[in-house]
């Protein structure tokens, strides 16, 4: 398997995640940073036809090529071989169309080649209705938006928000914000607000294809739910800027 060159790095990074929009508006879950571009990756390696899951393989150093991870750390090669183990393991919480809540896992058993730098992953087969011949109610976006995002919650509420685009705007209550995204430790508001909320919509309008704004709904003191504005970045000018802000931070300049 060769290394990618620069032309194919570019290219990958384009690359598409589609998920159906049941998993992102009906389940909840918590991954590290790291762990949801794990799966994002693996996720754009599925091809529109596909009609199973392959067991996908990668170099390590490839993909630290792609996220903007130094691979001549030796820190962050042995973290990323560590976090496919603890992926392994986790799962996500899905609403079906019953109602009824089941457990899936995100992935089947990997296989890490350490001498090779290589991994093989396959996705779970149960999550075949969420992620292949997805015909209608699904969301689209390239992986590209996602890889300067820093804060483990700004991934998955983009995602979510990215879900909404079509309508321009969603409104959610905020203990089912919390819920989704597993950030239900902050009890107050404020503390949500300043450690979830705005720091993520301050990644996702920084460095994402979508502007975000919002304003709350208060039942009697209580702040209730968040009504989201989500406009896509359609100007020419405004996109630049935001394609020159995430090579930026992927790709940073070395002394």
């Amino acid at each position: 398997m060769a290394i990618i060159i620069n032309r194919e790095l570019a290219q990958i990074r384009e690359y598409e995640v589609v998920k159906a929009n049941r998993i992102i508006q009906n389940s909840r879950y918590e991954l590290s940073t790291q762990e949801q571009k794990i799966i994002l990756y693996l996720i754009t390696k599925i091809k529109p036809g596909d009609t199973e899951f392959n067991l996908y393989e990668f170099k390590i150093v490839d993909f630290c090529k792609v996220c903007g991870i130094d691979k001549e750390n030796g820190k962050n090669y042995a973290d990323l071989k560590r976090t496919i183990k603890e992926l392994a393991d986790k799962s996500i919480w899905v609403t079906l169309e019953n109602g009824k809540e089941t457990l899936i896992r995100w992935i089947e058993r990997p296989y890490i080649d350490h001498k090779g730098g290589t991994i093989e992953i396959k996705l779970d087969e149960l999550m075949r209705p969420y992620l292949l011949q997805l015909k209608e109610r699904f969301t689209a976006y390239s992986l590209y938006f996602t890889l300067a995002m820093k804060s483990k919650y700004s991934i998955r509420i983009y995602e979510l928000l990215k879900s909404y685009e079509y309508l321009s705007g969603c409104t959610i209550e905020v203990d089912e914000l919390k819920k989704m995204i597993n950030a239900e430790k902050y009890t107050m508001y404020k503390d949500f607000r300043v450690n979830v909320l705005d720091v993520s919509l301050h990644e996702i309008n920084e460095y994402s294809d979508i502007a975000v704004s919002y304003e709350i709904e208060k039942q009697g003191r209580k702040v209730d739910k968040i009504k989201f504005t989500i406009k896509s970045k359609t100007d020419i000018i405004e996109r630049v800027h935001t394609f020159k802000k995430i090579e930026e931070r992927v790709n940073p300049k070395k002394p």
